[in-house]
């Protein structure tokens, strides 16, 4: 997979962490020039610049990514409130920003629309149901943008029931096909991970997780409302 360019290095935490839940290859580097060095890094999908404390710097690198060899597009820029006067006249330099602080969300929105107008969207299995985003590659999982600290067999139940919304299972159902049929535990054990999970998710969104009364368990709205 073709690495998303990210300027500066370090990364900013939540962008890294954004990057890393929608499967995106990514390596951060504070000099354009480095990526020349290797030819692993010689064709960039595009690339991600924060402006961060110094506009001057960050524009600097993106004259660089857009000049010589490199011509990386598509190009997104991370810019505050206070910093868009300093967008004026560098329109050539990006092809779209999102202002900081911003939602996990709208940042990977922007970034999956441009690297698909680009032809670089990447091919990662991706679970979205409202507020929460599975990434089925690298075992991740978010709810508004917050990361889930998930054991295997809660991310293993999560995925199940959010890979049919709206379908209902017995809790012997969910035994066989997530734990296996040689799992001997008794229905307690998914009783236990739901209530896990729930817990996991926040009191705003344990409903996402529905008890459905005398059979089992059902992940969001059944398109059926009586």
């Amino acid at each position: 997979m073709r690495p998303l360019i990210v300027h500066p290095d370090p990364a900013p935490p939540e962008l890294a962490q954004v990057l890393d839940l929608a499967g995106l290859s990514w390596k951060s580097v504070d000099r354009a020039e480095s990526l020349t060095e290797e030819s692993a890094e010689a064709d960039p999908a595009g690339a991600v610049v924060a402006l961060a404390d110094d506009p001057e710097t960050a524009f600097r690198f993106c004259r660089a990514l857009r000049s010589g060899e490199l011509g990386v597009r598509p190009l997104l820029l991370l810019v505050s409130g206070t910093q868009l006067t300093h967008l004026e006249g560098r329109e050539d330099l990006f092809d779209d920003f999102c202002l900081t602080p911003f939602h996990p969300r709208e940042l990977e929105a922007r970034l999956s629309h441009l690297l698909w107008r680009s032809g670089a969207a990447t091919s990662s299995e991706l679970i979205e149901y409202g507020p929460l985003a599975m990434n089925l590659e690298t075992y991740q999982a978010a709810i508004e943008g917050r990361p889930l600290d998930l054991t295997y067999m809660e991310y293993e139940l999560l995925r199940f029931l959010a890979s049919q919304p709206g379908k209902v299972f017995t809790r012997e159902t969910l035994l066989s096909r997530v734990w296996g049929y040689d799992y001997y535990g008794g229905a307690r054990t998914v009783d236990v991970h739901v209530r896990r999970l729930r817990s996991k998710l926040g009191e705003e969104h344990a409903g996402l997780i529905q008890t459905v009364r005398s059979v089992g368990y059902r992940f969001g709205q059944s398109r059926w409302r009586g």
